[in-house]
């Protein structure tokens, strides 16, 4: 069982039967589903239904037989389980490598609680050092954010796909990865700024949404709360 597993069974075993949760995307999040739908086959959990924040994460739970409807049908979640790909001392995050920010944030934000599973090589002391921050955009005028980007102090890169096409998200956006030389040095004054900037649609800092962090160490599973 590697790391993130260890993690991701750490996360499940808190969730308790009749709860509603957001499910999040990712490698880390296959765990995560795996691990839900041991413990629903076992009996151990009953009345659990799931929001997928992205297509894979839909159909991976579907295949594991997981219960699932929509953020519409259930407005309020108990509890969201992703992974991230930055976790701050303060647990901020940066999302979004794997191209689902948007829905992530949206399911997050209608639940009570947020946990992210990780191991320890995603824990930084300052956002922006290791990941790029995804920042989603249409694809109506969307080089008018380069000079935006640069300004705020990025280097923006259109993510490409496969055969070196735009990567295109669920949503039908672009994605335009920054880069900071010397990481985010405010990430609430980024987040600001970007909030504000007609066309971008989303961005990967998940700033004072997290309730715990699952990290996962040689040692052992090392909760942050």
């Amino acid at each position: 069982m590697n790391l993130k597993q260890q993690a991701a069974e750490a996360a499940v075993a808190r969730v308790t039967s009749g709860m509603r949760l957001g499910l999040g995307s990712g490698s880390t999040v296959q765990y995560v589903l795996e691990a839900l739908a041991q413990r629903l086959q076992q009996g151990d959990l009953h009345d659990i239904v799931g929001v997928p924040t992205s297509e894979t994460t839909h159909r991976e739970a579907t295949r594991l037989g997981i219960a699932l409807t929509t953020l519409d049908e259930q407005t309020e979640l108990n509890l969201t389980i992703d992974g991230a790909d930055e976790v701050s001392p303060d647990l901020n995050l940066i999302k979004g490598l794997g191209g689902a920010l948007l829905r992530e944030k949206i399911v997050a934000a209608a639940s009570n609680d947020l946990f992210i599973v990780v191991d320890a090589s995603k824990q930084v002391e300052q956002l922006g050092l290791r990941a790029p921050l995804p920042v989603e955009v249409m694809t109506f005028g969307w080089k008018t954010h380069l000079g935006l980007l640069e300004h705020l102090g990025a280097t923006p890169a259109l993510r490409l796909g496969a055969n070196n096409q735009p990567y295109v998200t669920d949503n039908g956006n672009l994605i335009l990865d920054c880069t900071f030389a010397n990481g985010i040095q405010d990430p609430y004054e980024l987040a600001q700024q970007l909030d504000a900037q007609p066309g971008v649609v989303g961005h990967g800092l998940f700033l004072g949404m997290t309730s715990a962090v699952f990290v996962g160490t040689p040692e052992e599973v090392v909760v942050l709360e």
